[in-house]
């Protein structure tokens, strides 16, 4: 059917249909949007998310389709492609421009996948999804069309009872279902293909934000970045099950996780890691006298400026009961004072002991469980005090800072716990 103009033969126009069907599409939804869900009752709801699902579907597919024969609008703007125009005109990037007019590409060329997306089963995610998953398969070099066509079948079958992450993982094993005899060395040897290109890519950035905290990226290789995740997410789940229990607002998971990332390297033994430098993993601190005297001061995370970071003599001295730091003490014109001890951690079996005696963190007040808690030295290390069971308490992280902050004082009670009070 034709959606030119038709003119009659009296010579009048009865419409554009396209445009009239667009125009009932707004109608319809302008209807919905005046009208307030709040008083909807929840079977109608459910109805309309139901039915908005299908249509979003719908609505890509007719998107994609209208793209992929979009070549005449690059025409006439003369550009290689539709994108220049819709960066211009429907102020899209060109970047997802493009990847738009690539599914819509790929789409057009697999008919079921297409009448998938029209019948409104398949989403514009799942389709994403298929259309990679079926270039894959026509590249293989082992597949026929056969293999390609019943690939197609299958993956539009499993869009209409899978989520687009579980389809990925299906599509990436679609031939071996399909015939594992055939592909399932082939996908050995594909999996160690990629397993070396990740390799490859693996890569860690890191840099000085010059505002208190550290930048990093990278990548790793799924294996490893698994066992990341799982590490970090280790210590994370602890602190949000905590805040559940007490009825507290939860943070967003990124800042629990960047907690949980932050306690796993503060548990690091620095007597299993390798040598540095020529000697063993160590954190050398460069403090002056008065610093380390005052509660408001400044050290130096490593030798100088110049090669080192400014960190609060507050956090210097946190370091000291969770790091294997030296403390380089100078005198008001440089000199070295001392080269203090390198401090150790609570051993396994003093912190055991502690753990018997203390059953949670000692602020008063707090519970959180000794697993979580950091051994703390009453009297700080930097001014002489020596790791041994008397001198070590369970502090939580939170309660362990304000131990070092100066804006707080704190006493031990009669019953060993630790108050904490906001200096005035």
């Amino acid at each position: 059917m034709s959606v030119e103009n038709h003119v009659d033969h009296w010579g009048t126009s009865p419409g554009d249909p396209v445009a009239a069907a667009l125009a009932g599409m707004e109608t319809a939804l302008g209807d919905l949007l005046s009208m307030d869900p709040e008083y909807w009752r929840t079977s109608q709801k459910k109805d309309v998310l139901a039915r908005l699902q299908q249509l979003k579907a719908q609505q890509a597919a007719l998107e994609l389709r209208v793209l992929a024969t979009a070549g005449d609008i690059a025409e006439e703007t003369g550009d290689k492609d539709a994108s220049a125009w819709m960066r211009a005109d429907l102020l899209v990037d060109k970047g997802p421009a493009r990847a738009q007019l690539k599914l819509a590409a790929s789409v057009s060329k697999h008919e079921l996948l297409a009448g998938g997306c029209a019948d409104g089963v398949v989403s514009h995610d799942k389709a994403r999804v298929i259309a990679k998953a079926l270039d894959a398969v026509e590249t293989n070099p082992v597949a026929s069309a056969e293999d390609l066509l019943l690939a197609e079948k299958l993956l539009v079958d499993y869009a209409t009872h899978l989520t687009a992450n579980e389809l990925r993982i299906v599509g990436k094993r679609i031939l071996v279902e399909i015939d594992p005899v055939r592909f399932e060395d082939a996908e050995a040897k594909a999996l160690l293909a990629e397993e070396e290109r990740a390799q490859q890519k693996t890569a860690l950035r890191i840099w000085d934000n010059h505002d208190g905290t550290i930048g990093f990226d990278g990548v790793l290789p799924v294996a490893m970045g698994m066992r990341f995740k799982t590490h970090v997410e280790a210590w994370a789940q602890p602190r949000k099950q905590q805040l559940v229990e007490k009825g507290t607002p939860l943070p967003p998971w990124e800042r629990l996780m960047g907690q949980g990332f932050a306690r796993l390297l503060e548990t690091i033994d620095p007597d299993a890691l390798p040598r540095h430098g020529g000697d063993a993993t160590t954190i050398n601190v460069v403090i002056s006298l008065d610093d380390l005297r005052k509660e408001l001061g400044t050290a130096v995370l490593g030798f100088d400026d110049a090669n080192g970071m400014t960190i609060s003599a507050t956090e210097a001295r946190k370091m000291a009961c969770n790091a294997t730091i030296i403390p380089w003490v100078l005198g008001s014109d440089g000199q070295v004072l001392d080269a203090g001890r390198s401090s150790r951690f609570f051993q396994p079996v003093q912190r055991k002991a502690l753990r018997l005696r203390q059953k949670c963190c000692q602020a008063d007040g707090c519970d959180m469980p000794p697993e979580w808690c950091d051994a703390h030295h009453l009297t700080a290390w930097s001014l002489g005090g020596k790791t041994d069971l008397k001198d070590g308490v369970l502090l939580c992280p939170h309660h362990h800072r304000l131990a070092h902050a100066p804006g707080f004082t704190h006493e031990r009670l009669p019953d060993g716990t630790i108050r904490f009070t906001r200096r005035p």
